[in-house]
């Protein structure tokens, strides 16, 4: 198994003249994939940056729900992107069923149209969805069942748990829709992030994200880049 990082945690690092060195300090850590969020800008900047570092950009972050569509899936082919995900919407608009339904409908609207191109579209989660309740259940549980099931999750494991979920519990009741993992190396983790990594059957590619840290930022993620490359032979990679 391959092993992806999302590069809002190198956020400082990859503006148009860091970006090639930053990818190739990435690559020498044993990263394989990267996660942009941001395709839009400097597409061929970020094309070349991929070429020159063999790194690969399977998922992308990007709003396309709000975006211009075409432009996104645009991107995305330049790039070699399969998956594109929506990364983040408000969290009063998932308040109510109304609001749900509707992002799911957007959402929904897209999968046929990125289908016809060769991609898929993805969710990504905070702790919102779990911590906001519909008729009992969670908002993400009810957004679950009413997106296209084509449409795969990308589950951040940390923000889950924020939100109140047993993250252990959770993956296998979310079977093989989830795909892709979001882990981190760290001790707030109130579960164990191997046993999670396991516990996705269909997992595709980890991505570590690190979103807060003090200073220097690549001495984290290095030490994550150590962690999860020795745990995936563990979880049958």
């Amino acid at each position: 198994m391959s092993l992806g990082i999302q590069l809002y945690s190198v956020r400082d690092d990859i503006g148009p003249d860091a970006l090639p060195h930053t990818l190739e300090r990435l690559a020498g850590y044993g990263f394989t994939h990267v996660e942009p969020y941001d395709i839009l800008s400097d597409t061929e900047g970020l094309r070349a940056a991929l070429d020159a570092t063999g790194l690969v950009a399977e998922t992308a972050h990007a709003k396309i729900t709000q975006l211009d569509r075409d432009a996104v899936l645009d991107a995305a082919a330049r790039l070699g992107i399969s998956t594109v995900i929506v990364p983040f919407v408000p969290p009063e608009s998932i308040a109510d069923r109304d609001g749900v339904e509707a992002l799911a409908d957007a959402i929904n609207a897209v999968v046929p149209v990125a289908a016809d191109r060769g991609i898929r579209i993805g969710y990504h989660n905070h702790d919102f969805e779990l911590s906001q309740h519909i008729d009992g259940r969670t908002a993400y549980d009810v957004l679950v069942d009413a997106l296209d099931p084509a449409v795969v999750l990308e589950l951040d494991t940390y923000w889950a748990a924020v939100g109140g979920e047993d993250v252990l519990s959770l993956i296998p009741r979310l079977g093989d829709r989830v795909r892709f993992l979001h882990v981190k190396d760290d001790d707030a983790n109130p579960f164990d992030v191997t046993e999670a990594m396991a516990a996705a059957t269909a997992l595709e590619l980890p991505v570590v994200e690190v979103v807060v840290h003090e200073g220097d930022v690549f001495p984290l993620v290095e030490r994550n880049a150590r962690f999860f490359g020795a745990v995936r032979p563990a979880v049958g990679a």
